[in-house]
C-alpha cells in the first residue's frame, strides 16, 4: 500500500496569511517601487499576505538557530564568533522572480531589530568569465552548474559562515553579460546573508561523491520559487520583449543585436533561447532540487503566490 505521507505541509494563501499574527507591515508602497523586478508587480497586499508571515517565521528561526549555536559552543567549550551569519538560499528558474523575492525579503528581514544587517549576493558573480566559458565550449550552457566557479563560491560561503570581518564577492554585469574585471561586492559580517541563484540547492548525484562540499551545506534555510513551465516561459518572453525596448537599445549591451528585431522576431528568438537553454537547465538541474528546499512558494499566472509548502523535517 502506497504511503500518503508528504514531507511538506501545504498552506493556501489565506491559511498562510493568518500566520502573520499581529506582525506590522514592514514595507511601504514607495519602498516596493524600488524593489520590483522587470514585468513583475509586487503589491503591498502581497507583502502583507506572503512576505510578512515569511519574515516572521524566519525571524523566529534565526533566533532558534543562534540559540543552538550558542548551546553547541558552550558544550564544546571552544572559542568562536559570538554570532554566526544565518544563510538563506533562494533557488528557482530564470524569470520566475527570484531577484524580486530576494530584494523584498532582504528589506523585510532588515526591519526586525535582532538582525538589521542583511546582505544579498547573487551567484551570477561566481560565473566563470565569458573568455573561460568560450574556451571550454560552455557559452551555450551559461547558468548550468558547470559554468560556475564552485571553488570560489564555496570559499566565499565558508568565510562568511566563519565570521570573517570582510569577504568579497565578484560582480556580474547583466548589461555586458560578463564578470566585471576587478570589481567586488564587500560583505561585512552580516546577521543574515541571502544567496540567490539557479542551482544553489544542488547535491551529489544519486548520493555519490558524499565527501564533496556543496553550496547548500552552508544554508540554514532554503526557499524554492516555483511556477508551471509554460507560465515561466511566458514571463521570460515578456521580459525579453521589455529588454528589447530598453536595455538592449544600449550599444554597450551584449544583446544589442536583438534591439532591431521586430516583435514577432524577438518573440521567436526568446522562445528559442528559452527552449534550448533555460528550459533544459530547469528540467535537468533546477527542478530536481525543488524538494530539497525548506519552503516552496508556488506562483500563479499573475505572479501572486498561491500556495506555500513548508517542509516537515
Amino acid at each position: 500500500m502506497a504511503s500518503s505521507y508528504s514531507r511538506y505541509i501545504t498552506f493556501d494563501r489565506q491559511q498562510w496569511k493568518a500566520l502573520r499574527a499581529h506582525t506590522p507591515l514592514l514595507l511601504s508602497e514607495a519602498e516596493l517601487n524600488n524593489l520590483r523586478g522587470i514585468n513583475e508587480y509586487v503589491s503591498v497586499r502581497e507583502v502583507e499576505d506572503i512576505y510578512v508571515p515569511l519574515s516572521r517565521f524566519l525571524n523566529l528561526h534565526v533566533a532558534a538557530v543562534q540559540h543552538l549555536y550558542e548551546a553547541k559552543r558552550a558544550f564544546m567549550r571552544t572559542p568562536g564568533p559570538e554570532r554566526v551569519p544565518y544563510i538563506i538560499g533562494i533557488a528557482g528558474s530564470v524569470a520566475v522572480g527570484k531577484s524580486t523575492l530576494s530584494r523584498v525579503l532582504r528589506a523585510a528581514l532588515a526591519r526586525w531589530p535582532d538582525h538589521p544587517n542583511v546582505a544579498l549576493v547573487t551567484t551570477d558573480g561566481f560565473l566563470h568569465p565569458n573568455a573561460v566559458l568560450e574556451e571550454r565550449g560552455l557559452m551555450q550552457r551559461k547558468g548550468f552548474p558547470e559554468s560556475y566557479d564552485q571553488r570560489v563560491l564555496l570559499q566565499f560561503l565558508a568565510d562568511v559562515k566563519a565570521g570573517a570581518e570582510l569577504v568579497s564577492a565578484p560582480v556580474y554585469s547583466h548589461l555586458h553579460y560578463d564578470i566585471v574585471p576587478g570589481a567586488s561586492q564587500q560583505v561585512r559580517q552580516p546577521d543574515i546573508l541571502i544567496l540567490e541563484g539557479l542551482n544553489v540547492l544542488q547535491s551529489p548525484d544519486n548520493g555519490r561523491d558524499g565527501a564533496r562540499m556543496f553550496v547548500s551545506d552552508f544554508f540554514d534555510f532554503s526557499i524554492y520559487l516555483d511556477a508551471e513551465e509554460d507560465v515561466i516561459e511566458k514571463w521570460y518572453v515578456e521580459r525579453f520583449l521589455h529588454l528589447r525596448e530598453t536595455v538592449f537599445r544600449n550599444s554597450s549591451s551584449y544583446f544589442h543585436r536583438y534591439a532591431d528585431l521586430t516583435e514577432e522576431e524577438a518573440t521567436q528568438m526568446a522562445a528559442r533561447i528559452w527552449e534550448q537553454i533555460n528550459l533544459k537547465n530547469l528540467r535537468e538541474n533546477i527542478l530536481p532540487t525543488r524538494d530539497r528546499a525548506h519552503l516552496i512558494l508556488e506562483k500563479g499566472n499573475d505572479h501572486l503566490v498561491e500556495n506555500v509548502k513548508m517542509r516537515r523535517v
